[in-house]
């Protein structure tokens, strides 16, 4: 038998691709997985909307619960990732908080200012005290950064007396110094929250919310008073939440569920589906979260004991992910929205219960989808743009008003010019 020798005496041909060709592909191989993942996770958290269009694509082929199921180990190994990497990094600040005034923090809304007197207050007929939400203080002492649970306010057009939204951060895990939670705080009394369904989610499964128009933006006659927006809650196929606009519904109620509602009056209700049942027809919309993380300033037996599971239909409550909530205080006067980084289920909970809210639902997760951006006005222009309340969360300037959102999402009204367009 004669076999070919390359000049330097080696094997080639089929005989050297048998005994080396293996071992190369291999080894390529082991070096081409790791640098395909590297690229796929740098991809995802760098280039807006990819994260979403991969998992849909994803569903379409090997169903939800797989897609889950790859979600919670890549977020899975994402943390463990992070937990060397990141070990002893201090918990740091995003924004410089001034000292405390002078004569000591200022009030928050009373019982006997019903949110509902901002209308009347505009128009001279009742003094609002100003508004301060109290500060909480960071969540775990020797785990926090400058500045964490003190309040700061959300820059707008009104004087600082009459200050509308405040920001704080919390960092509410002290296994994790880089799980942030981004707090904000509206005065009810003195602004309107509208709820928005997205061009495409919630899928509306009632026949006669089908042929429902929806744009998937704040309306032109709003644009001048909004003060900010934020995202809503889950796709109809993850739980089928429902979801009623103006007396349209378009996705059935559940009854193991959260529900926010607003109500004529400028009443807004956060609470389970069994408490506000009997009024609901009363509300101007409503939507639904899964259940309760905090109702009545009590924490759900299912994240207190430590047995969270999934919360919502998805992935699981101990998956540390980016994450989204709304709460409210036992007044019913302080509203409060919640986007975070690297959380549990159990951590943004307790933390938008430390920020002052009795109830708390979750809105939506994963990366590309919680968001709190506020606007403000172009100098050389009339148009108002978005603007980010912190960095790291996808958005885009035009964000909620002249770019369409396939997702549903709440934005927030000034109350003395929403008084004067339409009403919801």
């Amino acid at each position: 038998m004669v076999r070919s020798v390359t000049p330097a005496g080696r094997l080639s041909g089929p005989r050297r691709l048998a005994e080396g060709g293996w071992a190369g592909f291999l080894v390529g191989l082991a070096l081409l997985v790791p640098a395909v993942v590297l690229g796929a996770w740098l991809a995802v958290h760098r280039i807006p909307g990819l994260a979403p269009w991969l998992a849909d694509s994803l569903r379409s082929v090997v169903g939800i619960d797989a897609v889950a199921r790859l979600e919670e180990l890549a977020y899975g190994a994402e943390d463990r990732f992070y937990s060397v990497w990141r070990r002893g990094e201090k918990p740091r600040a995003y924004w410089v908080v001034p000292p405390e005034p002078a004569a000591g923090p200022a009030s928050v809304p009373s019982q006997g200012e019903p949110a509902s007197d901002a209308a009347g207050a505009q128009a001279g007929v009742v003094e609002l005290a100003p508004f301060r939400p109290r500060n909480v203080g960071p969540m775990h002492e020797l785990w926090s950064a400058p500045g964490d649970g003190q309040w700061v306010v959300l820059p707008d057009t009104t004087a600082l007396e009459q200050a509308r939204m405040f920001k704080t951060l919390l960092h509410p895990d002290k296994e994790r110094s880089w799980a942030e939670l981004f707090v904000v705080a509206l005065d009810l009394r003195r602004v309107r929250l509208h709820l928005v369904p997205g061009t495409r989610e919630p899928a509306a499964t009632v026949k006669e919310a089908l042929d429902l128009v929806r744009p998937g933006r704040v309306p032109d006659e709003h644009h001048a008073g909004v003060l900010a927006a934020f995202n809503g809650g889950f796709k109809t196929e993850h739980g089928h939440y429902g979801m009623a606009l103006n007396g349209v519904t378009l996705v059935p109620p559940q009854e193991a569920t959260c529900t926010v509602a607003y109500f004529k009056g400028n009443t807004l209700r956060i609470g389970s589906w069994p408490k506000l049942r009997d009024q609901i027809e009363e509300a101007s919309w409503w939507r639904q979260t899964p259940n309760c993380m905090f109702e009545d300033g009590k924490m759900h037996p299912r994240l207190a004991d430590g047995y969270v599971h999934k919360w919502g239909s998805t992935l699981d409550g101990e998956t540390v992910i980016r994450r989204s909530a709304i709460g409210i205080d036992a007044a019913g006067q302080i509203l409060y929205v919640g986007i975070s980084n690297h959380t549990t289920a159990p951590a943004i909970a307790r933390g938008m219960h430390h920020a002052g809210a009795a109830t708390v639902a979750q809105l939506d997760i994963n990366f590309s989808f919680p968001k709190f951006v506020t606007f403000r006005s172009s100098r050389v222009s009339k148009l108002r743009f978005a603007v980010p309340l912190a960095d790291g969360f996808e958005f885009s300037e035009h964000e909620y008003l002249r770019k369409p959102s396939y997702r549903d999402f709440f934005y927030v009204m000034d109350g003395s010019m929403d008084g004067r367009t339409a009403r919801n």
